[in-house]
């Protein structure tokens, strides 16, 4: 492995939000390697976490050991061979540990990928009930039996919405603010060209011509088929506004809107950036 530290930066955010979109077009530009989804880099950096901080083996992880061992499993689990400058991981959970990634990696960007809460809810339904038999193991089966059990599962403290919304709330009020980019869903597909330059500019990314009428969709047949849920990481084959009917209920939409807090210039005292 290379002695020069590449550039890293990490997607997180919410889910049904475009990580995936946003993950394929960056993997077409040489220069750049990028997970095609969640990675178990940040549980496993987390994990170690406790080891080295606390009982009998902490005396032995001195404070630039420790960052070396760490920086060695992002590195190496994402870029094997070390023959890209700039490294892109995912997962949600980086939102909650900002600063270990930033202590990692001083310059790092966490890409927030957000979408209003009702269609990202409705997308959750959708997908869901595509299966006749409600098996998608996103919802446990004791909150399966109707729209609202799996709505109030969803936006529990424990469901794949609730839980996100939670760490980017930590990130986006957090200290960490500044070294967050908060792209909308919405903004992404219906100006690629210019999110994208935007985040060239803001990542030191090498200037690329991005092909968005071709998506070249990310092998994730196996990780989608761990949660029983085919087609939980499928995008289209081009970048464009697609949205699928509402079939939530008038008084789930109202109890889920207006929180799109980050297009709100004065909520966002941290200095995040956002690209909506």
């Amino acid at each position: 492995m290379s002695n020069a530290l590449p550039s890293v930066h990490v997607i997180s955010g919410l889910p049904r939000s475009g990580s995936t979109v946003l993950a394929a077009l960056l993997r077409q530009n040489p220069y750049v390697k990028t997970a095609a989804h969640n990675t178990p880099v940040a549980p496993m950096l987390i994990r170690m976490m406790s080891l080295m901080s606390e009982g009998e083996y902490q005396p032995a992880f001195a404070q630039a050991q420790w960052q070396n061992i760490m920086r060695g499993v992002l590195q190496t689990y994402l870029d094997p061979e070390a023959k890209n400058p700039f490294l892109i991981d995912i997962n949600r959970d980086w939102s909650a540990h900002a600063g270990l990634l930033t202590t990692l990696y001083p310059q790092a960007k966490i890409i927030c990928c957000v979408r209003d809460p009702v269609w990202i809810l409705n997308s959750f339904e959708h997908l869901i009930t595509r299966d006749p038999l409600l098996g998608s193991k996103l919802v446990p089966m004791a909150h399966r039996a109707t729209q609202h059990d799996r709505i109030d599962y969803l936006a529990s403290r424990e469901g794949a919405f609730g839980y996100a919304w939670r760490l980017l709330n930590e990130v986006f009020f957090g200290p960490y603010a500044h070294h967050v980019i908060v792209v909308e869903y919405d903004r992404l597909v219906a100006s690629p060209s210019g999110v994208m330059n935007h985040l060239e500019r803001l990542l030191g990314l090498p200037p690329f011509s991005y092909n968005f009428q071709h998506i070249a969709p990310p092998d994730t047949t196996t990780f989608d088929a761990a949660l029983n849920t085919p087609g939980l990481h499928s995008v289209h084959p081009r970048v464009e506004p697609t949205q699928k009917r509402l079939i939530l209920p008038p008084h789930v939409v109202e109890r889920m809107a207006h929180q799109t807090f980050w297009r709100e210039p004065g909520l966002n005292t941290g200095g995040a950036v956002v690209i909506a």
